[in-house]
C-alpha cells in the first residue's frame, strides 16, 4: 500500500514510482514458491511512501543452457524498457535495486490481481490488446510467455510479467497467444513499432541509453531486426512447424 496520495501505476507517477524501488529500502514480506528462481513479495519504502514488489535476486538465478548466466534481472528490466518506448506500458516499473536482503537483483511494481484469472479464461481483453501483446512478445522475442504470465488489475488493465527468458538473439518466441497468426497488423500498431524502431536507432531517449547496458550487442541488434521485420513485412506472427512454439506449462 502506498502512504501517500500517489498512484504507483500511472504513466504520470512512473518517474516517482521508479526512484522509490531503485533507492527505497527493501523488507521482505514472503516468497513466492512457483518458479525455478528466488522470487520474493517485498515492501519497498522511501521516505513516506511503500510500495509492494516483486524482488528477483540475481544470486537466486538457476543455471539455463541457453541464456548467459545471471542476466535474467536485466532482461526484465529490458522488458519493462521496450514497453515503455512503445508506450503500450504493458510490464510494471521494473528496475535495478542494490540493497536487497540477498543482493542485487531485480525489483518489479506488484500488481494486486486475481490469481485465478489468466489470458486463458479471461473474456475482457479488446482485440488490440491481445495483438500490442503478441507484437511485443515477436519484439523481445519471449521464450515464455504463459496465460498465467497476463494479470488483470482491479481497474482490469492488463500487466505482463515474467520476462527473465526474452531478447535472445535465435529464435526463441514460445507463446500461448496465436489468436492472429499470419493476420494484416493494423496501421497504428506498425506506426507504434515505427516509431520504436526511430527511437532506439537514434539512441536519444535516456531510457535507450539504459537498455544498451542490459543486453549484448548480438541481443540488441536481434530485437532491432525483429521490429523492423514487422515494419516490412506486417504480418503477425505464426507458430512455426520446426520448432516448439508454445510453452509448458501453458499456465
Amino acid at each position: 500500500m502506498v502512504t501517500k496520495n500517489i498512484n504507483p501505476l500511472s504513466v504520470e507517477n512512473l518517474t516517482e514510482t521508479v526512484k522509490i524501488l531503485q533507492t527505497g529500502q527493501v523488507s521482505m514480506q514472503g516468497q513466492v514458491i512457483h518458479g525455478s528462481n528466488y522470487t520474493f513479495l517485498v515492501s519497498v519504502i522511501r521516505e513516506n511512501k511503500t510500495l509492494q514488489a516483486i524482488y528477483k535476486p540475481i544470486m537466486g538465478e538457476q543455471p539455463l543452457w541457453d541464456f548467459p548466466i545471471h542476466t535474467l534481472a536485466q532482461r526484465e528490466i529490458a522488458a519493462f524498457i521496450v514497453s515503455t518506448l512503445l508506450k503500450w506500458h504493458f510490464v510494471p516499473p521494473t528496475v535495478m535495486n542494490q540493497s536487497g536482503p540477498y543482493g542485487r537483483g531485480s525489483l518489479q511494481l506488484f500488481i494486486h490481481h486475481n490469481p485465478q484469472i489468466h489470458y486463458m479464461n479471461n473474456n475482457e481483453i479488446s482485440p488490440e490488446i491481445i495483438q500490442k501483446i503478441a507484437l511485443f512478445d515477436f519484439i523481445i522475442n519471449n521464450a515464455d510467455r504463459k496465460a498465467g504470465h497476463v494479470l488483470m488489475d482491479q481497474n482490469k488493465k492488463i500487466w505482463l510479467i515474467d520476462h527473465g527468458v526474452c531478447f535472445h538473439a535465435e529464435k526463441k518466441l514460445r507463446t500461448v497467444i496465436w489468436e492472429y497468426a499470419d493476420q494484416q497488423i493494423p496501421a497504428n500498431l506498425l506506426k507504434d513499432i515505427q516509431i520504436f524502431v526511430h527511437t532506439v536507432k537514434s539512441n536519444q531517449h535516456k531510457l535507450t541509453q539504459k537498455f544498451n547496458h542490459l543486453l549484448n550487442q548480438n541481443e540488441k541488434r536481434a530485437m532491432l531486426r525483429r521490429a523492423q521485420f514487422l515494419l516490412l513485412k506486417p504480418f503477425f506472427p505464426a507458430p512455426e512447424q520446426n520448432r516448439r512454439s508454445y510453452p509448458w506449462p501453458p499456465i
